[in-house]
């Protein structure tokens, strides 16, 4: 708890003044508390009782008079501590909020800080849980916590005080109660806090099942596994309730073991209060304010019990941010900044060794220099490893041995948005986000005038398309680009890399989804696109490899031939066979000849 306790005090530092403005509002609700019972005191014992006030014997009075003033205090007190409540609630949420809001932000970034590889071992509706349930404990914690805890505090301290000056029997008799409660309660809270642990968990497991099923319902459809995921989702969610249900349960039985506890204190102390009444040695306006004060002096007690549980419940929340927040990057940001004007584009694969897994390689000695300004194409079978070495040059991972170099420098060298601002890319599959054509093209260059825009997209081959859309450039695009087909949302990549005009270019299948004739067009603005720029493309079409200067050849992992198109066809090596099974026999030695 103390580990938690100190990065919430960290946080809560930017706003240290509305912290203390806001504990003294509650130093000052707990003291109106305190003398809420004192104006019915006056009336019965001063007013009714006919009990002359040290303090009102010089004044005239009279007892209408005191009667008089004894209400208007009576109201003074409660709409003091109406407007200091409305006040109090109004910071303390504010507090809280700004809080919540400050760690999404600083998750948020973090998320996006971390590899692939991190994002590959997630869940992401497990993480979107974190990113908005879970940061709400923070709110819970401060807010909910510090202040309950402080003003019960208050009331304590203030109300044992006044309690031993009127009766110093009963105060000992009904603090005597205290510990019981505090056996009671103490039992309870622990498994209240692996309840709500266990609950969060499961909450979150829920949700990571909903956007996984959801985010593929296009496959869920199509191999009628609708039944399937429904059950799934409403196993998962019966398992939530239950953990709910069970949390809710233990909390019920808390707070039924709380009020019998103090039911029990109450009635003691009543009993000997009354007893003293009748014996005269007691007021009863000194009962009432006595009475009145016992039912708020086990209540902070009450509240300090169940704020420690709701803390227990808000801790478990918060350590699920923090365990992501203290997660270190596996790609430390390096010291230096790239600038365009220093980027020439020569990429160098020294010895390269990569593995998702331990004990599973997925590149092995890879080794081979490029020119800047050459166009490389990546081919092999699937599984090859392509992908995984295009991706170590835009740095969405590192070597577990070996270097790649940008220009003879280690890319762990440059800051991470320095070395990606100068790749522009076009992933399998293709990603387009709910927003306009526009929007989606300009994504990541931000300040872009319109006529750019229009030349990507012309340059991408989608003037005919657009031309068919209602307005242009400015029609919206449905959730995951579901009103648009995979060539479509393809050539929309395209143009968002065209639009990037970055010196290193990576290309994973940039013809897959195209028909014949667009993929001509399409290669034709690629070609103007790739000239001058050190180029990467993946392909498993081996005729969109035909314009490359290099080609390099992937086999499980291993780098086993480079060179031109014509060379390697000629060797009648691995690509060879590669292009001949794509092809034919006869495609390949017409290409040969």
């Amino acid at each position: 708890m103390g580990q938690t306790a100190a990065r919430i005090l960290r946080r809560l530092r930017p706003y240290r003044l509305l912290f203390l403005l806001a504990i003294a509002q509650v130093l000052a609700i707990g003291l109106l508390e305190l003398a809420k019972p004192w104006p019915l005191k006056i009336v019965v014992d001063n007013v009714l009782a006919g009990v002359a006030l040290p303090w009102a014997r010089g004044a005239a009075l009279g007892a209408r008079g005191l009667l008089a003033l004894a209400c208007v205090a009576m109201v003074a007190i409660y709409a003091l501590l109406g407007v200091l409540a409305v006040s109090s609630n109004w910071l303390t949420i504010a507090i809280g909020q700004r809080l919540v809001n400050d760690l999404r932000s600083d998750l948020y970034a973090h998320l996006a800080r971390l590899s692939l590889a991190f994002h590959s071992r997630r869940e992401v509706g497990d993480l979107l849980y974190r990113l908005t349930a879970d940061t709400f404990a923070i709110q819970t914690l401060t807010m909910n916590g510090v202040f309950p805890v402080l003003t019960s505090s208050v009331l304590l301290v203030g109300m044992t005080a006044v309690m031993l000056r009127l009766n110093w029997m009963l105060t000992i008799v009904a603090l005597a109660v205290i510990p019981v409660l505090v056996l009671a309660i103490g039992g309870l809270s622990r498994r209240v806090a692996q309840l709500s642990a266990e609950a969060r968990s499961r909450e979150s497991a829920l949700w990571a099942l909903a956007q996984r099923s959801l985010g593929a319902i296009r496959v869920v459809q199509a191999f009628t596994s609708e039944e399937e995921e429904h059950r799934r989702f409403v196993g998962s969610s019966a398992a939530s309730l239950d953990s709910t249900l069970r949390l809710y349960t233990v909390q019920s039985v808390y707070a039924a073991a709380v009020n019998v506890v103090i039911a029990a204190g109450t009635a003691l102390v009543l009993w000997l209060g009354a007893s003293q009444v009748l014996d005269g040695t007691l007021t009863v306006g000194a009962v009432l304010v006595f009475s009145t004060y016992l039912a708020s002096l086990y209540g902070p007690v009450n509240s300090v019990y169940q704020t420690w549980s709701l803390v227990q419940g808000a801790r478990a929340g918060v350590d699920r941010v923090f365990e992501i927040l203290e997660t270190e990057p596996d790609l430390p940001d390096g010291p230096r900044e790239l600038r365009a004007s220093e980027v020439e584009g020569a990429v160098t694969f020294e010895d390269v060794h990569f593995a998702y897994e331990e004990g599973r390689p997925v590149l092995e000695g890879i080794s081979f220099a490029v020119a800047p300004g050459t166009l490389v194409a990546l081919v092999g079978p699937t599984g090859a490893g392509k992908t995984t070495l295009a991706s170590l040059v835009a740095r969405f991972y590192d070597p577990s041995q070996g270097r790649v170099l940008l220009d003879g420098i280690d890319l762990r060298e440059f800051r991470l948005r320095s070395l990606r601002r100068h790749v522009a890319m076009v992933l399998q599959p293709p990603l387009v986000f709910p927003g306009t054509v526009r929007e989606n093209i300009a994504y990541g260059t931000p300040g872009v005038n319109a006529e750019d825009i229009r030349r990507a997209a012309r340059l991408a081959q989608l003037e005919d398309f657009l031309r068919r859309l209602p307005r242009g450039l400015d029609t919206p695009i449905g959730e995951g680009g579901s009103t648009l087909s995979a060539g479509e949302q393809l050539r929309i990549t395209i143009a968002r890399a065209l639009l990037r005009d970055a010196p290193l270019l990576l290309l994973d299948e940039p013809t897959a989804a195209l028909d014949a004739e667009t993929e001509s067009r399409v290669m034709e603005g690629l070609a103007r696109l790739t000239a001058g720029r050190t180029t990467f493309v993946i392909a498993h079409r081996l005729s969109t490899v035909r314009r490359a200067d290099v080609i390099v050849v992937l086999e499980a992992g291993r780098l086993v031939e480079q060179g031109s198109f014509g060379d390697l066809l000629a060797r009648g090596g691995h690509f060879a066979r590669l292009y001949a099974a794509q092809l034919g026999p006869e495609g390949s030695r017409a290409a040969s000849r």
